[in-house]
């Protein structure tokens, strides 16, 4: 059996920061101490001066497969994820078809084992009338519940009170909710419209896709929640008015309310949208400076559990659409890590803090088997980061089918050096290794 010995890395694990060497064994980590003697069968890495952390699990991607394949595909974008330190991702059910079926469920599993070099997962989708599919699917094949209670790519709108009620009623799953109230938005659409024709300014989407509308949304689904004792999951928080919904009064496992935010909420502001445009054009919109500091503050209060992507690419000429048009959502997958890396070397938060919301958090809220953690016998997910060299984003690098960055141009504070996906390197600097493919996620439930 193949081992590998990861020498003086400085792991990042469990809130605690330390020097130690990790033993690979096959697929799972062997051995985590101070010193591990080589036996001379390994192959040994030094890692002296780099940090070894586990790998991203990022519960929201659009990786487009089936039915929109124009823009990506499970191959590509899990190699992009893999190169930027995911080794896990959770995907999406509004794709073409949609993941409303069992049958949906069962094809995207299939698709994913023959090409997917990242671990994968799905959830399911809800809609105004398929609660029955969602009463006798298989749970155990899928991560969660997703319910879009605005609309968004791929309109699975969810707006009849009384299915939500039963929705929340009928699954012990954790059900993942995108919220804007449509009204609200439907109405400032029409106003923006009126005015500015399809050519409305992109600076002007945060009041279509207002805070009101966020928080209307939010605050509806949290109220159905605890009314119906549902296990909730808010997806990517953009204002700062929504963190006041969340608590910190509980570990996160005995929660039954929680929220996630993504990169590009913490990392852009609306002072942005001069320079990007429709790059930066995502549901929910990117907001106020103000709320983005609300919003890093929610993460380190732990108001706020989980770090994702939303990683959701469209082409380049999609995106250059007049702003009525352009589709929302871009891929991130492959820059995110290093970004909220760079960001923990700005102080908005720590090594620690990244690794529990993105790594740890997860694994915890999805109850997903043995990842998630430096832990001896879980699965070798990891991902060995340089924090002393920067790195420039440039589109020859970018590995998105899309084949563009909201990113490019960026400079970093850090880099990927090494993945490792269930104890195979399936990135080396700077190259893919197509050396194993990644395996189903699987749940304690």
């Amino acid at each position: 059996m193949r081992e590998i010995l990861i020498q003086n890395a400085h792991l990042v694990n469990e809130g605690e920061l330390c020097q130690k060497d990790l033993l690979i064994r096959g697929e799972k980590i062997a051995k985590i101490s101070h010193h591990i003697p080589p036996t001379g069968t390994e192959e040994l890495i030094d890692a002296a001066g780099l940090h070894l952390l586990p790998g991203w699990i990022d519960d929201q991607v659009h990786f487009r497969e089936p039915g929109l394949t124009h823009k990506a595909t499970i191959a590509s974008e899990s190699r992009a994820a893999v190169a930027g330190g995911i080794t896990s991702f959770i995907e999406m059910p509004n794709t073409n078809p949609q993941t409303t079926t069992q049958k949906a469920l069962e094809d995207k599993l299939n698709r994913a084992a023959k090409v997917s070099i990242a671990n994968y997962g799905f959830l399911f989708g809800g809609t105004n009338d398929n609660l029955e599919e969602i009463k006798t699917f298989d749970t155990t094949q899928a991560a969660g519940l997703k319910l879009f209670l605005g609309s968004s790519t791929g309109n699975m709108l969810v707006d009849d009170e009384q299915v939500l009620k039963k929705i929340f009623s009928s699954t012990d799953l954790p059900i993942a909710v995108h919220c804007e109230d449509e009204s609200t938005i439907r109405k400032n659409l029409a106003e923006h419209i009126a005015q500015y024709g399809d050519d409305i300014p992109i600076e002007k989407h945060p009041e279509i896709r207002s805070e009101a509308a966020c928080y209307r949304s939010s605050s509806k689904a949290i109220r159905l929640a605890k009314a119906t004792g549902a296990r909730l999951h808010v997806f990517h928080l953009s204002t700062a008015i929504e963190t006041e919904l969340f608590s910190n009064d509980k570990p996160l496992a005995e929660k039954k309310i929680t929220a996630e935010v993504c990169v590009h909420h913490l990392w852009f502001s609306e002072e942005d949208y001069a320079q990007k445009g429709t790059l930066i054009k995502w549901n929910p919109a990117v907001k106020k400076a103000s709320d983005r500091e609300a919003l890093w503050k929610a993460l380190n209060e732990d108001k706020i559990d989980v770090l994702a992507t939303d990683h959701a690419p469209h082409t380049l000429e999609e995106k250059q659409n007049p702003y009525t048009k352009a589709p929302s959502g871009g891929p991130l997958v492959q820059h995110a890590y290093i970004a909220l890396l760079t960001a923990v070397q700005q102080g908005k938060t720590t090594l620690e803090k990244l690794v529990e919301k993105a790594c740890h958090n997860p694994a915890i809220l999805f109850k997903i088997q043995n990842r998630g953690f430096l832990r001896e016998g879980y699965f070798a997910d990891l991902v060995l980061v340089d924090l002393n060299q920067k790195y420039t984003v440039v589109k020859e690098d970018l590995r998105y089918q899309c084949g563009w960055s909201p990113f490019e141009g960026t400079t970093f504070g850090a880099i990927i050096k090494k993945t490792f996906v269930n104890g195979n390197i399936v990135y080396n600097d700077g190259e893919i290794i197509e050396s194993a493919l990644g395996k189903k996620l699987t749940f304690d439930r």
